[in-house]
């Protein structure tokens, strides 16, 4: 196990690198993406440019100006934007936690949910409930997000006015009622799309538990239908599931974007998007790095944690 633990760090390590590497060629090869040229308008001369240019270290041949890059982002320095004229790095702990606190809510919900769905349909496979289950599963996932988005916003915030339509982000630690009460919309257009990925997922993983035989041992044991199904067979159906949830909580980060756009949550995806329309490509470079470090990073944590939970796997 140790040796697959260095393994698998060892692959860490390189993919974050190369995606080091990757968000660093972003600034560096997309036109008009000079920092300089940025920071000093259209009308700056190019004795200027090339001074401010001289200044960043600009000038120096690639590879150096990685290597300096590089070390910088290791000592958490992920430059400045010019558009917001901040830390890169105070940019995004400021919106970093907004985006982690919806994507956290919606995939806590779909897994509360999905639960009792997926184990209810396993159960009943084939009867009007799994039927129901299912389809709806299968209609949720048929719609895109945005457009769950928008419909609940239509629904709930413009007709019913039940919510605010575009209520100013008050943290959590301000006012928790206030916070939660404004994510009402944006977590619930997030997690309809979890609870129907992960009740398909725990369903199919159910039923084929069902059909085992230790499954069949505990009903000869004349073991009640609650115990078996919660006792025995959910937690060796499980094992899927944790997979999923650690690649969708990963997944819903970058998927927050267009949710974070239609409800006005200043998260880190709307950032991006601003940052984008305005050219700001060092705010670009900086939360594309930290967005996908946090996608490899939680795929390695899943894969650890599968293999410690599943013992055929454990054993190989």
């Amino acid at each position: 196990m140790v040796k697959l633990l260095v393994r698998k760090l060892a692959e860490l390590l390189l993919v974050l690198f190369v995606v080091s590497l990757l968000s660093f060629l972003l600034l560096s090869l997309v036109p008009g993406g000079n920092p300089a040229l940025r920071i000093l308008g259209d009308q700056a001369t190019p004795e200027s440019i090339a001074a401010l240019e001289a200044e960043l270290g600009l000038d120096d041949p690639m590879v150096v100006r990685y290597a300096n890059w590089l070390a910088g982002v290791l000592q958490g320095d992920l430059g400045r934007s010019t558009d917001l004229n901040q830390d890169v790095s105070s940019v995004l702990a400021e919106k970093l936690p907004i985006t982690i606190e919806l994507a956290v809510l919606a995939i806590g919900i779909g897994i509360v949910v999905s639960i009792p769905l997926g184990v209810v349909s396993a159960w009943r496979q084939g009867g009007l409930v799994d039927r129901i289950i299912t389809s709806t599963s299968f209609a949720v996932l048929s719609l895109p997000s945005f457009l769950i988005a928008i419909v609940l916003l239509i629904v709930f915030a413009v007709k019913w006015k039940l919510v605010p339509a575009a209520p100013a982000w008050v943290p959590f630690t301000e006012s928790p009622f206030t916070n939660l009460k404004n994510l009402i919309l944006p977590v619930s257009a997030m997690a309809l799309g979890e609870i129907a990925v992960l009740t398909r997922v725990l369903r199919s993983d159910m039923i084929e538990v069902l059909q085992s035989g230790f499954v069949e041992t505990a009903r000869a044991k004349g073991l009640t239908t609650p115990y078996i199904l919660f006792r025995h067979a959910l937690p060796a159906a499980l094992t899927s599931m944790l997979t999923l949830v650690g690649l969708q909580i990963a997944g819903a980060m970058t998927g927050a974007v267009i949710i974070e756009q239609i409800f006005g949550l200043p998260g880190i995806g709307r950032t991006m998007l601003l940052a984008i329309s305005r050219r700001d490509l060092v705010l670009v470079q900086g939360t594309v790095l930290v967005v996908a470090s946090a996608y490899v990073v939680v795929n390695f944590l899943v894969d650890i944690a599968y293999r410690l939970t599943d013992p055929r796997i454990r054993r190989g």
